[in-house]
């Protein structure tokens, strides 16, 4: 089992998907946090430690969705590698915060660790988003 070095964020509402996502993450040496929606990602994000990476479906459930935070973390933080997924929206890059990707469902896991491995900022210190905030 690899080290677990970065912290990845996966908000899905979808028990199926994200079990398997974080499953997947945990075994190429992520740790995982998990949420089920944008709220409880939020009270994730305000908890100590640090999340290098988010992996966010658009659609949630309530009044804010995967777009929203996204958004809401870059702009609190510039080190977290953000990626937006979904099986019923195509995004355009200029709708993604900076530096966000997107992957459309259903994505092969290889895609996300390729991106992750892309975008997570290994040579500095992540922000504690508490502290942003």
């Amino acid at each position: 089992m690899a080290l677990h070095s970065h912290t990845v964020l996966v908000v899905e509402d979808d028990p199926f998907i994200r079990l398997a996502l974080a499953v997947c993450l945990e075994d190429e040496g992520y740790l995982v946090v998990e949420a089920g929606n944008v709220l409880e990602a939020i009270a994730v994000l305000g908890r100590p430690g640090k999340i290098d990476a988010l992996v966010t479906d658009i659609d949630m459930p309530g009044a804010l969705n995967g777009l929203d935070l996204a958004k809401l973390v870059r702009g609190y933080n510039n080190e977290i590698a953000i990626i937006v997924t979904s099986g019923g929206h195509v995004v355009a890059d200029s709708d993604l915060p900076t530096g966000g990707r997107f992957l459309i469902k259903p994505y092969r896991m290889k895609d996300v660790f390729v991106v992750l491995r892309d975008t997570i900022c290994t040579d500095a210190a992540n922000v504690d988003f508490r502290q942003a905030v």
